[in-house]
């Protein structure tokens, strides 16, 4: 399995967190992005995508499948 590292500009930390987000003027109500977090940068990144209505839900990287 590759190892999942931080979205975060220059970041290189491994994922903790997955952010899944979209944005509704350019895809459907049911499709997802995602985005990865370091326990460092997860604040910062939701509150990027939430101040832009696009956050939908934080998950465990754990928790993320194969489709995801």
């Amino acid at each position: 399995m590759t190892e999942l590292i931080c979205s975060a500009k220059g970041c290189r930390s491994a994922a903790d967190w997955a952010l899944r987000w979209n944005n509704p003027r350019l895809h459907t109500p049911d499709r997802r992005k995602t985005w990865l977090a370091c326990d460092s940068h997860r604040q910062h990144l939701e509150h990027f995508l939430g101040a832009r209505s696009f956050l939908r839900e934080t998950i465990p990287v754990a928790d993320l499948t194969a489709d995801d």
